[in-house]
């Protein structure tokens, strides 16, 4: 049975745990006693560790065969130091890890106009935290190919589900930009991202970069709208973006200037994924707003 290391286990990874207890030896990077709880609740053993915390990461090294690594980069500097750190830990293993799964983001490609691409697009970062990934994907790679590591990538765009959707914004009526002036955004449901990770760990190509994408063509004022008829609340104003970008923060800016539209298709040829939630309105559909449950499809 593999031994399994989750570094950075929020919901994507306790969803992981959840659903594939049994089916691996796993283990968890805890930074906070109530974090080890949820973890150890799950089946799996915690691991005290905080990747700004150097001495705290000598403990990984040898604790698994295989690694997913969800953890973020820090919110400010050039660079991804966690993943540095992390890689440095699990280079001085005796036994190093046989596959890793690098859970990155769609942001690193930039504004792309709005058009279809696929994972062969060069990297554009446009915003600080794009380039803190496409560091962290750069060390991960050099890793890979100097200790002989099995290193797949997860592309993600926007996350979605019980405790993800946009209700706040909602609430507090931001505006979204009229539809003519708007831009694409990408979605993937949460138990269908953890589903993805689980698939990349046995079925990716080495080196190989994946969209973790559903099949939706959504443009994010259509979004707003969408989850705002699932919650009963008003739909977001809409103004010109011009409007918005004198009354929208800088982070939501940052979203907005962005357009693009992912393709899945090599998530479902080589991982062979299928999606619970193929599109934004099934996994609404399945989205109790008052208790934020799933109702199981």
């Amino acid at each position: 049975m593999n031994r399994i290391l989750i570094v950075g286990c929020g919901q994507v990874g306790q969803l992981l745990l959840g659903r594939r207890a049994g089916r691996a030896r796993f283990r968890a990077t805890a930074r906070r006693p109530e974090s080890a709880a949820a973890v150890r609740a799950l089946g799996a053993c915690p691991l005290p560790a905080d990747l700004d915390d150097r001495a705290s990461l000598a403990r990984l090294a040898g604790a698994a065969d295989w690694v997913v690594h969800l953890a973020p980069p820090p919110g400010t500097g050039p660079d991804d130091a966690r993943t540095r750190r992390l890689i440095a830990a699990l280079a001085k293993a005796g036994s190093l890890p046989r596959r890793l799964v690098y859970v990155s983001t769609s942001g690193v490609y930039g504004d792309c106009g709005g058009e279809r691409i696929d994972e062969t697009r060069a990297c554009a970062p446009a915003t600080a935290r794009a380039r803190r990934r496409v560091d962290a994907e750069r060390a991960l790679r050099r890793f890979a190919a100097r200790c002989g590591v099995r290193l797949s990538i997860l592309r993600v765009p926007g996350i979605y589900g019980p405790g993800r959707m946009p209700l706040e914004r909602l609430a507090k009526g931001t505006p979204a930009v009229v539809d003519a002036e708007d831009s694409y955004t990408n979605h993937i449901h949460v138990e269908d991202l953890a589903q993805a990770v689980w698939l990349a760990l046995y079925r990716a190509r080495p080196g190989r970069v994946y969209h973790a994408v559903d099949d939706s063509e959504m443009k994010m004022g259509q979004y707003f709208d969408a989850v705002a008829a699932r919650a009963g609340l008003p739909k977001a104003p809409r103004v010109s973006r011009a409007e918005a970008q004198t009354r929208l923060s800088p982070a939501l800016l940052s979203f907005l200037n962005e357009s693009r539209r992912l393709s899945n298709t090599r998530l479902k040829r080589e991982l062979r994924m299928h999606l619970n939630y193929p599109r934004v309105a099934d996994g609404l559909a399945a989205w109790d707003p008052q208790g934020g449950e799933i109702r199981r499809r």
